[in-house]
């Protein structure tokens, strides 16, 4: 079993978490409005964690479904961020639709701390999240593909491996402009 922390709760992040809890896989999650993270516990079970670096730091895989850039820089690099509570070796799997330059920055966050990470944003929408039917364009290094594609099968229905990191933000942005 591997431990999952699970960041952002919203529209998205909350049903795709859900059904990671629904595996049998240790969860912990965080919200910046703990609230949602109060109401997620009441419907799956898991842990609430009151920081990002808590939420890190017995995690093997760190998922978040954040905002925009500011939001996952900060969730990853700030006071009390997700890089100071994480271990080496630990996955960073951002599916926040963000900028590729962030995912790249990000890259080297991680690579500091001999952690690992890929940008995977979803398509699909709160639907595809609630029905477990989300996309996802993966940019990773290719030896990461595999466990990505496991961890994440509980609320996909596709995901492709795009390239390098900052490969998924591409191609979801050229995704969204067609």
């Amino acid at each position: 079993m591997i431990n999952i922390a699970f960041i952002g709760l919203g529209t998205m992040g909350y049903p795709m978490a859900g059904h990671l809890a629904r595996t049998g896989s240790q969860i912990s999650v965080y919200n910046r409005t703990q609230v949602k993270a109060d109401n997620w516990l009441e419907h799956y079970p898991g842990n609430k964690c009151d920081t990002p670096a808590e939420a890190a730091n017995n995690a093997d895989i760190v998922l978040i479904c954040a905002g925009r850039d500011q939001d996952v820089e900060a969730l990853m690099t700030g006071a009390d961020g997700l890089l100071s509570g994480a271990r080496p070796g630990t996955l960073f799997i951002d599916h926040t639709t963000t900028s590729s330059l962030l995912a790249e920055k990000m890259l080297g966050a991680c690579e500091d701390k001999d952690c690992h990470f890929a940008d995977a944003p979803v398509s699909g929408g709160q639907q595809g999240a609630q029905n477990g039917q989300l996309s996802i364009m993966c940019g990773c290094d290719h030896s990461l593909f595999d466990q990505i594609r496991t961890v994440t099968a509980p609320y996909t229905k596709a995901i492709v491996h795009m390239g390098p990191v900052g490969s998924g933000q591409k191609t979801k942005m050229v995704n969204q402009i067609c």
